[in-house]
């Protein structure tokens, strides 16, 4: 083995019980020999090599390309072992080329509106088949809100619509804007609430074909209209009226620092004079940080997770009101661990859409952000926010009020369901 990879591994694993088979197939062990056995076997020494100069990049391009083997355990025991150790404890090599990602991530996270586009599309307007692979039916792609820490999927992402819900205190006749609206599950289930008009803004063209299909099948497309528009194009003077609600779920980490007051400005410009919105996106206790980059090359491109210090400076300089801010701990390890076992559970299917290498790189990927959610820094943040100081009540009553009476009424319409498709 490389002499700069095993002072590497002898840096970061200190606790654990891994074993890495080098290229010259001698085995090297690692860390205090307690907990689940780990073994991977590394295949070459270009391997080897590339796992000294920046393992936070090649551990993810290894294990896609077939370089990095796991032999005993699971990756996912892999990715737990290393974050454990690298819990606030970085080597100082790794420590260099995080801050130098940190400087230079505003070129990484540049996203004028035909970049951002191309960005989205280089995740979104993958083949919908994938999707519906570990996604639950309404195609939630974002953190689901476990009131029960045994709800399914499905109950979990149910949850969290009502729980936003809750929080954009909605009345008949109120007009919404979604800014990033996904497969339309939202804004199909605010419109649904009552005498309510939602727009939906997506760069995505799949996403958009089949928001436009599930309005549709609900019986809504007179309520729900989805539009291809970035959010910076987007005009709400050119409607009657500026909109009641505005709400945003798993967008935000699409922007990029460079572009947060612009997105705050719109959302400003937009935003009625007593008005609401809620922003929910991943974040990071931390501080400011950067991608990791494996992820914003094959996964994310341009996409960053901010820390709660690098957005409420911009949404005070705005002239706008925070009026809540939550925190969901752990809830997104939970949601990305259930979309890990049906992504397992359908694998040959993925493999048929698209290979291996892709099947790998997205086991890496869910498994990778589930560790980060479990054992890093990441954590979703929910952050309300007003044009006025008089618009909500003032005290959280009536998020919790509405939010249990509104699952009381979505149980019998469950159950009924149930007992339709038996």
């Amino acid at each position: 083995m490389a002499a700069g990879l095993k002072f590497l591994f002898n840096i970061i694993v200190r606790r654990g019980n891994l074993t890495i088979i080098d290229a010259a197939g001698a085995a090297h062990n690692f860390g205090d020999g307690t907990g689940k056995q780990v073994q991977i076997r590394l295949a070459s020494k270009a391997v080897e090599r590339k796992l000294t100069f920046n393992p936070s990049f090649y551990l993810g391009e290894t294990y896609m390309d077939g370089g990095l083997i796991v032999e005993h355990g699971s990756l996912r025991d892999l990715l737990e072992l290393l974050l454990v150790n690298l819990r606030r404890r970085w080597p100082t090599s790794l420590k260099f080329l995080e801050y130098f990602r940190t400087l230079s991530r505003r070129f990484h996270q540049y996203n004028p509106a035909s970049r951002a586009k191309r960005n989205v599309a280089h995740h979104y307007n993958l083949d919908g088949a994938l999707y519906e692979l570990f996604l639950d039916k309404g195609r939630h792609y974002s953190c689901a809100y476990y009131e029960n820490p045994n709800a399914t999927l499905e109950e979990a992402q149910s949850a969290k619509l009502r729980h936003i819900a809750a929080k954009l205190d909605l009345r008949d006749g109120h007009n919404v804007l979604d800014i990033g609206s996904g497969w339309g599950g939202l804004g199909i289930y605010l419109a649904s609430l009552g005498k309510i008009s939602v727009t939906g803004l997506t760069l995505s063209e799949e996403q958009l074909a089949q928001s436009r299909l599930n309005a549709d099948a609900a019986g809504l497309s007179s309520s729900v209209e989805f539009v291809l528009e970035d959010y910076r194009q987007f005009d709400a003077r050119k409607k009657v009226r500026k909109f009641d609600r505005i709400v945003s779920v798993g967008m935000f980490e699409h922007v990029g620092v460079s572009h947060y007051e612009e997105y705050f400005s719109v959302l400003a410009d937009n935003l009625a004079e007593d008005g609401v919105a809620l922003l929910h996106s991943i974040g990071r206790f931390d501080g400011p940080g950067s991608t990791n980059p494996w992820l914003a090359k094959y996964i994310f491109p341009g996409g960053y997770a901010p820390a709660l210090s690098e957005v409420i400076p911009i949404i005070e300089r705005q002239g706008l009101y925070i009026t809540d801010i939550e925190i969901l701990r752990h809830h997104y390890a939970q949601t990305l661990q259930a979309w890990q076992t049906r992504f397992q559970a359908n694998r040959a299917q993925a493999a048929a859409l698209y290979d291996e290498r892709f099947c790998r790189m997205w086991e890496f990927y869910l498994a990778a952000s589930e560790m980060s959610f479990l054992h890093q820094d990441l954590m979703v943040f929910q952050i309300q926010i007003s044009n006025s100081p008089n618009t909500l009540p003032i005290t959280r009553d009536y998020m919790s009020k509405w939010e249990s009476e509104q699952r009381r009424s979505e149980i019998p319409k469950s159950e009924s369901a149930a007992k339709t498709l038996k």
